[in-house]
Formats: structure tokens, C-alpha cells, sequence
């Protein structure tokens, strides 16, 4: 197996992986909800009179990115026995006044950063009061969406054959990722553009099926989008990781 880079951002990384199958690649989108990522999991309010409910409102708070320091631990592995402490759990707090708008920012704690300072969290009218206190502690995409590092997905490497065009461009108007160009009267696609819808190929019919678009078996393009917990390079090594992880145990298990 193969893996080359197509493009990388602070918050996105794309790369095409060659000599694989779906069964691997959907393990390893589907181990990145398996990796231990903090976010808020219990909420007590003392004032609430904005328009939301409490439990409304809590799963905003819930759904706010944290970025956890590399030495906490999950509160069932700590030495602690789940009791709660400073290596498996942080709080913070909130008190708000209205009018206006309620953002993360105003959430003061310490023990882990707010990715996202300008989210807003509920607005306030005049005289309207918002007080609370929120524990966070690690979890994995498995028990709950709030846990989530980011989204992953995979399509199959376009496999292009274009045999007999005419040059007449009809194509290059009908493309919605404008992944085709023209070269004197010669039409070439870029396969890292091109997501196989096959509205070239439908205008394409007249002239006998000139172009030809078929997915990969072996080969894919795998993306990940990180929500700012982990960088998107570090969601895939760690999704690696707990794979390896888990085929360990099932080894150890069959043994």
C-alpha cells in the first residue's frame, strides 16, 4: 500500500491511497470515533432564563471543541476509579447578564482551551440571566457525536478512458468541478477533481461513449476535516493506531 499527499491545510488533508480495499479504508474511517478526544459531559445550571431549555442548551455547550492537555486520561482509566480529578476532568464556569449574545469565550476554566472563542452559545434579553458550571472529560465518537475529532470520507480514485472525441468541448460546460479542460482539441480530466458524476459521460453518448468513467478497486482518495481538537494529520496516525489496537486484541482474543 501507498499513500501520496494531494493537499493539506490547518484543517483538512487529502491523499490518495493506492493498493488497498474498501473493507480496510472503512476501518480506518471508522476507527477515528474510537480515538479519546474532551468535550463537555456534565452540566449544572443554576440560572437559566433565556428562551432555550436546559437540556437544549446543554447540548450546545456539549458540542463547543476543547483541546485537552497530552496528560489527562480517561476518567475509567484514571487512578482516581472515576471519582473525578485534575488528570481526568476539567470544569468550567459561566455567568452572563442580558442583553445580548452569549459566546464560548465567556466560559473561564482551566486545565484545557476553547478551540472556537467566537461560538455562540444563546442570547439573552434585558435582565435575562444565564449561570452554570460544566465538567469535560475524554470520550470517543462511539458514545456520543460531541466526542468527534472531525469527519472523515473516501471515494474511489476515478479511473478516466477517453477513446474517439471529436473535440466539440460539450463536456467541459456540463462538468460541475470544472475538472476538464481542453488542450488544441484534445480533452483531458483531472482525476483529483473529478467526483464520477458522469454528466460528462451523458453528453458524451452521442459519440459512441467517447468517455469512460469507472471507480477503482484499489485505489482511493481519503479526506479528513478536523474540527480542532486534533490536526488532521494526527486524527489519521491515531485512527492507525487504534486499528492496530484493536486487530492486536482480537488476536490476543482468538489466542
Amino acid at each position: 500500500m501507498k499513500i501520496e499527499k494531494i493537499k493539506e491545510t490547518d484543517e483538512r488533508i487529502s491523499f490518495l491511497v493506492k493498493d488497498a480495499d474498501f473493507s480496510f479504508m472503512n476501518a480506518i474511517r471508522r476507527s477515528i470515533f474510537e480515538i479519546p478526544v474532551l468535550a463537555f459531559d456534565t452540566i449544572e445550571f443554576y440560572k437559566n432564563d433565556s428562551a432555550l431549555y436546559d437540556e437544549i442548551l446543554a447540548h450546545r455547550i456539549g458540542l463547543v471543541p476543547l483541546k485537552a492537555p497530552k496528560s489527562f486520561t480517561r476518567k475509567e482509566e484514571c487512578s482516581c476509579e472515576g471519582k473525578g480529578c485534575m488528570k481526568c476532568t476539567t470544569s468550567f464556569k459561566l455567568k452572563a447578564k442580558g442583553p445580548g449574545t452569549v459566546y464560548s469565550s465567556e466560559l473561564k476554566g482551566k486545565g484545557a482551551n476553547i478551540i472556537y472563542k467566537d461560538m455562540p452559545l444563546v442570547i439573552l434579553d434585558k435582565d435575562q440571566e444565564l449561570e452554570f458550571s460544566a465538567d469535560a472529560t475524554l470520550g470517543t465518537g462511539k458514545e456520543h457525536s460531541k466526542f468527534s475529532p472531525g469527519l472523515a470520507w473516501f471515494n474511489s480514485f476515478p479511473e478516466i478512458t477517453i477513446k474517439g472525441c471529436d473535440g466539440c468541448s460539450k463536456c467541459i460546460n456540463v462538468c460541475p468541478k470544472k475538472a476538464i479542460s481542453m488542450k488544441g482539441k484534445e480533452i483531458t480530466i483531472d482525476p483529483m477533481k473529478c467526483d464520477m458524476c458522469e454528466a460528462c459521460v451523458d453528453v458524451c453518448k452521442e459519440l459512441k461513449d467517447a468517455i469512460k468513467i469507472n471507480p477503482s478497486q484499489g485505489n482511493f482518495i481519503f479526506t479528513i476535516e478536523a474540527f480542532g481538537q486534533l490536526e488532521p494529520r494526527d486524527i489519521f496516525i491515531e485512527s492507525i493506531k487504534t486499528l492496530d489496537s484493536n486487530l492486536k486484541q482480537i488476536e490476543k482474543e482468538v489466542k
